[in-house]
């Protein structure tokens, strides 16, 4: 499924460093790290009339990834919450909006991989624009199993939230060919880990699971779901998961930033058939719309 481009994105301001520029203008270094060698982090943070949508939270996700890859220099707080409302005040922003909240270890001095080359400071980089949630969630989408192993620990630890999303992009490319709205990535053992773009949940019995989070990101919208679960005594629990429990699971769905709560009714052509009727990812996406006021930072 290909996103729609709104006409009103053609013309945004965008914010890079520590000024706004029109769209056309909105460039990097060909010797800033994110174009070197992905050497960046990232965040996607969804805008709805209350606010910004957990805006502390994937500030403290953004900050912890810089310092996990020691970056010398971390804007304040203050300074990245200031350069995300000006850009959306600016751009007459208030409903469904999304940034992509970059921050990159900066411009080099010269060409290559050591970090100190990095002698100026990092970029910020804001980029608000109109785009509802990427998928259809009436419809649902339809995955693949994708060759493509998620990163674990061991090569490239999930729990930073990196620019380097090559993995994520051969497996989204493989669905693309199949003719599938997204692809589910497995672990180095086999066990589901997330979709490429998106952690998963499947619905069993009236019991929700989701995979540990050791080879997935730790998403936001992940955790305000098993939050809500909770608030709503639905059991929840974090496990180990293997495709043949997803293929015969009541429900499933994906979680994200880009698409909210996703339902997913077909799995490598096997339809997801809900036998027990208890309409949980329904509840707990009407539960998410309902609580979003709560966590919105206005601005």
């Amino acid at each position: 499924m290909l996103q729609k481009y709104d006409d009103r994105n053609a013309s945004i301001k965008v914010w890079i460093k520590d000024k706004l520029v029109d769209r056309k203008n909105a460039m990097v270094s060909v010797f800033d790290s994110s174009v070197q060698g992905g050497d960046a982090v990232w965040e996607g943070i969804r805008v709805y009339r209350h606010g910004v949508f957990c805006l502390d939270r994937h500030l403290d996700r953004l900050e912890d990834s810089a310092r996990a890859m020691a970056f010398s220099d971390i804007p304040s707080r203050e300074f990245i919450k200031n350069a995300i409302f000006e850009t959306l005040r600016v751009n007459q922003m208030t409903d469904d909006i999304h940034i992509r909240l970059t921050l990159s270890r900066g411009e080099k001095i010269t060409s290559g991989m050591d970090p100190r080359l990095n002698s100026y400071g990092s970029t910020l980089i804001v980029l608000a624009e109109w785009k509802p949630p990427v998928y259809d969630n009436d419809k649902g989408i339809k995955i693949i199993t994708s060759s493509i192993r998620r990163n674990s620990p061991m090569n490239l630890d999930s729990k930073i939230h990196h620019n380097n999303l090559i993995n994520n992009i051969l497996a989204k490319i493989q669905a693309n060919h199949a003719g599938a709205d997204d692809a589910l990535m497995l672990d180095n053992y086999g066990f589901i880990s997330e979709m490429n773009g998106t952690n998963i949940f499947i619905v069993k019995d009236n019991v929700l699971h989701t995979p540990h989070p050791d080879a997935c990101l730790h998403g936001i919208t992940r955790a305000l779901i098993i939050e809500t679960a909770k608030d709503l005594n639905i059991d929840v629990r974090e496990r180990n998961i293997s495709l043949t429990e997803l293929y015969s699971a009541d429900e499933a769905f994906g979680t994200g930033s880009m698409g909210e709560l996703t339902p997913i009714y077909e799995v490598d052509g096997r339809a997801i058939y809900d036998r027990r009727k208890n309409h949980i990812t329904s509840i707990l996406s009407d539960a998410f719309h309902k609580l979003a006021i709560n966590y919105c930072t206005k601005f």
